[in-house]
């Protein structure tokens, strides 16, 4: 079977630097191996804000470590710094505006200040690219979506949809845990559970 290669790049100036501990790429490691019950490899890159280092590292994960999704992490916003999604834009064959559209409806249950990321999705090759916030907390509520107390999804998170996606790009097959997040693909794109 073919395994599912991850790529996670967290986008920061002074992490990079080693003025502080990453906490994005922990944070998306720990996340997919409690959501994914399908194996996959993670293939993981630290980066500073520098929009062409950005684009060579996509390109790289892509191109030639053959990454089915990558995730990034950090400068989304409107400062002169967060390059993320025009680095992200620059390398894409395909945007995929509607997971910009959903992470932005998400976070607006969280903090007004939501409208003013710049999140975006495309597709280069084979991948599904994905910006996603820099905190932790935000990066596991984009993931899983808006719950309430009893768990129950009020508003659906961007992973949902991320195995039809990269089924669609004739990557590999993935399973979610549920209690996680609920990846949804229509009947007929379905897998009997014990193949």
């Amino acid at each position: 079977m073919n395994t599912c290669r991850i790529g996670l790049v967290s986008i920061s100036d002074r992490a990079a630097k080693g003025v502080y501990q990453d906490q994005g790429i922990p944070a998306l490691a720990a996340w997919l191996t409690g959501a994914l019950v399908t194996p996959f490899k993670l293939e993981t890159r630290l980066v500073p804000d520098e929009q062409l280092l950005i684009e060579q590292t996509l390109c790289e994960l892509v191109d030639e470590m053959g990454c089915h999704l990558v995730l990034t992490t950090g400068g989304t916003g409107p400062a002169r710094r967060d390059v993320t999604p025009d680095a992200t834009l620059a390398v894409a064959d395909r945007e995929m505006p509607g997971f910009g559209e959903q992470m932005r409806q998400i976070s607006l249950h969280f903090v007004p200040t939501a409208i003013l990321s710049r999140q975006t999705a495309v597709i280069r090759k084979q991948a599904l690219i994905l910006n996603l916030p820099g905190q932790p907390r935000s990066i596991k509520e984009t993931l899983e979506g808006v719950k309430d107390e009893q768990g129950k999804v009020l508003v659906t998170g961007i992973f949902a949809s991320v195995p039809y996606c990269i089924q669609l790009l004739e990557g590999p097959y993935l399973d979610t845990d549920p209690a996680v997040v609920s990846s949804f693909r229509p009947r007929s794109a379905r897998r009997p559970a014990d193949s």
